[in-house]
């Protein structure tokens, strides 16, 4: 697996466990569509969360500030990777999902994107949630 990708899957994997952990139920994992992913379809208070997983590597902690800013590096956020492209991929497809599961038009939901900055050697990570972007 490139090193990459598994980073991708240990952020997701951390993503899922400090959901779960915050009182949110997970649905889905890796809702595919040739036009999409969305990475974690949770609920919690009967509202449905869509979330995007950024992770990246950091072997110190303490360059990760409370809001996510990178303090001696560049100033990178994974939450920056969330391009307008990714944005209208994204907004398709949890409209197809809303519609393949016959969600109610009176349901709640939501996107937020799930920063996890993660250190490879210590197979630990740090997380931060931004909550009910605009799509």
């Amino acid at each position: 697996m490139a090193k990459h990708n598994e980073l991708g899957v240990i952020g997701e994997e951390i993503a899922c466990k400090f959901l779960m952990k915050h009182g949110f139920s997970v649905i889905l994992r890796n809702y595919r569509k040739k036009w999409g992913e969305i990475d974690i379809i949770a609920e919690k208070q009967g509202r449905i969360h869509f979330v995007e997983v950024k992770s990246v590597s950091r072997e110190n902690f303490g360059s990760v500030s409370n809001t996510g800013q990178n303090r001696e590096n560049d100033g990178f956020r994974p939450e920056d990777n969330m391009h307008p492209w990714k944005i209208k991929r994204l907004s398709r497809t949890i409209q197809t999902y809303l519609l393949e599961a016959d969600v109610s038009d009176e349901t709640e939901w939501q996107f937020d994107v799930v920063c996890v900055f993660v250190s490879m050697q210590k197979r630990v990570g740090r997380v931060q949630i931004l909550e009910d972007i605009v799509l």
